[in-house]
């Protein structure tokens, strides 16, 4: 285990925890997704890394350890379309029913997010993506962290505001500003890129949030501990570190990513919430750490 160094240290932001507005009955969110109802909850001090861990942090974990992904184990994960090499194209990479923008790509992991012939040399700053829940927990364990519980993540997201949408207030775009890696254009053909990223940005994009964390909503998912249960607040048991359901199927992720647009997955606002199954790795889904004090 490489336990916390300074560096370690430097790159959290310690969270005095306390109660705390769960949740959201906004008109914009997603009830089945279990969003509200909006409930108190209170939190332990934690700290929580600034950002998503990134492609040279995750690195690092590999270097030291030798691990192997399971994306690299299976020997293909999820690409956006757009994003797919003529190659893999002419492979008749496999898509999803109902979500065909996805394709099953051979070779796509973390170190090759789109296939065989792409590299992450130029990505070093951005999340490392394809990376599964038990990847994720396969690094907490050698960092000496541990993934958020939704909980925390809420609240660390939320950055000090109460019941706000976005990490930055109610307002998409305050001032015409993007604050926020998102889909701009027509989903999922045309992106127009107007924050700057068609895919993925570097992990210290646009400002933080009032507790100094960047990129908590959009760029990608991140994966919590907790199973994932459409009723978390009556699954929770406890309103003081609820920690979700004993025992589930899918494990939860939050913040929605780059591919997030209102037409269809309006899933970048704080309280939002999705889930895969703990083997699933996709192009934007990473993760964040956190530690006990």
């Amino acid at each position: 285990m490489a336990g916390i160094g300074a560096s370690a240290a430097q790159s959290m932001v310690y969270l005095a925890g306390g109660t705390f507005l769960m949740g959201t009955d906004d008109t914009e969110g997603f009830p089945a997704d279990g969003e509200g109802p909006v409930r108190e909850v209170e939190l332990s001090p934690f700290y929580i890394d600034k950002t998503t861990v990134t492609n040279a942090e995750f690195a690092d974990f590999v270097r030291d350890t030798g691990y192997v992904t399971e994306a690299e184990r299976f020997g293909w994960s999820f690409v956006f379309h757009l994003f797919v090499p003529d190659s893999a194209r002419k492979a008749d990479a496999a898509s999803v029913p109902g979500v065909p923008w996805w394709l099953a790509v051979p070779g796509a992991s973390w170190r090759k997010p789109e296939g065989e012939g792409t590299g992450i040399d130029e990505r070093m700053d951005h999340p490392a993506i394809h990376v599964s829940w038990n990847d994720a927990a396969a690094y907490c364990g050698w960092a000496g962290k541990r993934l958020p519980t939704e909980a925390e993540w809420e609240y660390a997201a939320r950055g000090g505001l109460v019941q706000k949408r976005y990490p930055w207030g109610d307002l998409l775009k305050p001032g015409d500003e993007y604050l926020c890696n998102i889909w701009q254009g027509k989903f999922p053909d045309k992106n127009n890129a107007s924050d700057g990223y068609i895919g993925t940005a570097p992990a210290l994009s646009f400002p933080p949030n009032g507790y100094g964390l960047y990129n908590v909503v959009g760029n990608v998912w991140e994966w919590c501990s907790d199973w994932f249960s459409p009723n978390p607040a009556a699954a929770a048991g406890s309103a003081k570190n609820p920690k979700g359901p004993k025992t589930g199927v899918n494990r939860v992720m939050r913040g929605g990513s780059y591919l997030c647009h209102k037409s269809y997955c309006n899933r970048y606002r704080v309280a939002a919430r999705s889930s895969n199954t703990p083997d699933s790795s996709t192009g934007n889904l990473g993760f964040r750490c956190v530690r006990d004090p």
